[in-house]
């Protein structure tokens, strides 16, 4: 059976957070386009014309022709369906593909003969066509390669970045065969002006989007490492890396807790596969080993700079796992919140950013409503480079602080700021345990 795509061709996207509703807007300026997503509340919210992850304004939801819902039935019969859910890991850092296994279900059951499954999620290697088409067929009773069709096509969204969006990046597709290619890069080719890139097969593409972020995981794996050598030396991370970046090929790579949905995850994945081929990934894993462990060296660093203060009073600022950003997925920092509670110091949290509902659900933290009432604390961390931390100065520490309490910046973001002589700034320094090691600067 031949596909094709024609004007009238109906669009369904699986799943509406960062990457799916960005797409589907700007599908729906070219197709009729359905985007399904099983939150309730996220569709009542995008009808009103909100989107909870800040990415899309109002006044395009209010004008977008797009069908936002949560019932399976408006994607019956559609032509292309495009998958666009979370693909997280396990307690054990394994691969959980069970909302893209319940996706293939849904569309199993709404898709007809000649309709093409794109799935845009990060996957290793094999997912799309040995997992998802099985699990299409055994839901559809349709055969796979005759009754429909495979293609992938890996997301690149990066939150918070108003340069890279998808109408502008370049557009990794494959096909399973040579038509479908064709009709993904007239697909996507409508979607973005940075054109498109026609990977090999199936599983190149899968394998090129999990090396994106593996490979940026063991760079900020790097940096934290040599920032661990630096503290020896008695000599400032940041000043180092200042100093390396005038080399014109020096990558900006700085030290920092590596949380969120991609870059802390995707490289469990390729590791994963590896594991079943028989090939154990040092170099992948010692990256993840390294960024995992940054949060407890934060916490015995702080620890440290606190000591003769029994139960402290903390002040963090920042929860998100990236500035400027409300997403809370495998946020590093809450690893942060949790190891200081187990030294029997009181922290509060505060984010701008940040849904107080989401963050409660997640990891059981209540947020400060406002910092109009926060003083008294001993020491106050910097772990998110939101806007609004970034503006502190000498008078806003003097009201958090009490006389000699602790500044930490863990992103360097009031490296040059005043402080005086009332407050003690966290510095990098090497420390009594060498494996305990100070690894940011204020």
């Amino acid at each position: 059976m031949s596909v094709g795509l024609r004007e009238n061709s109906r669009v369904a996207v699986v799943g509406l957070g960062y990457v799916g509703l960005p797409l589907a807007l700007r599908l729906s300026e070219r197709f009729k386009v359905v985007g399904l997503d099983q939150d309730v509340a996220r569709i009542a919210e995008l009808l009103r014309g909100h989107d909870r992850t800040g990415e899309i304004a109002t006044s395009i939801l209010k004008s977008t022709a797009l069908i936002p819902t949560s019932e399976s039935l408006q994607i019956v019969a559609a032509d292309i369906y495009i998958v666009t859910v979370p693909t997280p890991v396990d307690a054990d850092n394994r691969p959980d593909l069970s909302a893209v296994i319940a996706a293939c279900v849904t569309i199993g059951g709404a898709m007809r003969p000649g309709a093409i499954v794109v799935f845009e999620c990060t996957v290793y290697p094999g997912v799309t066509e040995d997992i998802c088409g099985r699990e299409l067929e055994d839901a559809s009773g349709l055969k796979r390669g005759v009754d429909f069709f495979l293609g992938y096509s890996p997301e690149r969204i990066n939150p918070g970045d108003r340069e890279h969006t998808v109408d502008r990046i370049i557009k990794v597709v494959a096909g399973e065969n040579e038509n479908v290619t064709d009709v993904l890069c007239d697909l996507y080719g409508q979607v973005t002006d940075g054109g498109v890139y026609r990977a090999e097969n199936i599983k190149t593409a899968e394998a090129a989007k999990v090396i994106e972020n593996a490979q940026r995981d063991i760079n900020i794996a790097f940096v934290n490492e040599v920032a661990i050598i630096c503290s020896h030396l008695g000599i400032k991370t940041h000043d180092v890396l200042a100093t390396a970046r005038s080399k014109w090929n020096f990558l900006p790579f700085e030290p920092g807790l590596v949380g969120g949905h991609c870059i802390g995850v995707d490289p469990y994945y390729i590791a994963h596969l590896a594991r079943e081929l028989g090939h154990n990934s040092e170099v992948i894993l010692a990256g993840r080993k390294i960024n995992d462990s940054m949060a407890g060296f934060v916490v015995e660093q702080i620890v440290e700079a606190l000591a003769g203060t029994a139960s402290a009073r903390i002040l963090v600022l920042g929860l998100t796992f990236k500035e400027n950003v409300p997403d809370l997925r495998n946020s590093k920092v809450a690893d942060l919140i949790a190891g200081l509670g187990e030294r029997g110091h009181r922290v509060d949290v505060h984010d701008p950013t940040a849904d107080p509902v989401e963050a409660q659900m997640l990891y059981g933290i209540e947020l400060l409503t406002d910092l109009d009432a926060a003083d008294g604390y001993d020491a106050v961390i910097g772990a998110v480079s939101h806007h609004a931390y970034r503006k502190f100065n000498q008078r806003s520490f003097a009201k958090i602080l009490v006389p000699g309490g602790v500044i930490a910046g863990l992103k360097g973001m009031w490296r040059t700021v005043d402080v005086g002589e009332r407050f003690r700034r966290w510095e990098l320094k090497a420390c009594e345990n060498r494996h305990l090691i100070k690894l940011f600067g204020c």
